[in-house]
């Protein structure tokens, strides 16, 4: 349900409610999930094998986003689409189709990642293995405006570090080898 829920979690749940709702996986660690504000908790939940699956983030101790690990997590579908672990020029065609025919409005942000902000989704990406494949993040309501740009949304910096999405003359990463960030003492928790 896209700006409720992602499968049985639903945005504004505490994190109680969020981990009897993951009754196969269990919080694996806390963190914080953002520089710039101390109150955005991230929470990682794992399988049996202590494999990362699903990060939760909360603010105010309320749920407020939830991004699915490529290789260990769930698949988060949208309109039958699978969009966990999926090649990511194939999910931008998709993401484009669905633009073109003005069933969404696909932005991308100042990193190059696609995602449409009425449906509070950005696609971000991953390596597993030999290759790279998409992960979904999603907000609610509350948190989806402008949830694509990555200086002015309300997604956690952490899961903005990482695999860029391909572009011309993008660096491959996020921060570049030797680039100043503005994060003080914090550093990514992954």
């Amino acid at each position: 349900m896209p700006l409720e829920g992602v499968g049985p979690l639903w945005f504004g749940m505490r994190l109680a409610e969020v981990a009897a709702a993951l009754p196969d996986l269990t919080a694996l660690r806390r963190f914080q999930a953002d520089p710039a504000s101390r109150g955005t908790l991230g929470v990682e939940f794992a399988s049996g094998r202590a494999e990362p699956a699903v990060r939760s983030y909360f603010v105010d101790d309320r749920l407020s986003c939830v991004a699915a690990d490529a290789a260990h997590g769930p698949q988060v579908t949208l309109w039958g689409r699978q969009l966990t672990g999926c090649v990511p020029d194939d999910l931008e065609r998709f993401l484009g189709h669905a633009h073109a025919c003005e069933v969404v409005d696909v932005s991308y942000g100042p990193r190059g990642n696609p995602g449409v902000d009425g449906l509070g989704l950005v696609l971000r990406l991953q390596e597993v293995a030999d290759r790279v494949v998409t992960r979904p993040v999603v907000v609610g309501r509350a948190w989806a405006d402008r949830c694509t740009d990555d200086w002015e949304g309300a997604i956690p910096e952490c899961e903005w570090v990482g695999r860029m999405w391909p572009g011309a003359g993008a660096p491959r990463s996020w921060p570049p080898p030797d680039h100043a960030t503005h994060w003080g003492s914090w550093r990514p928790p992954f």
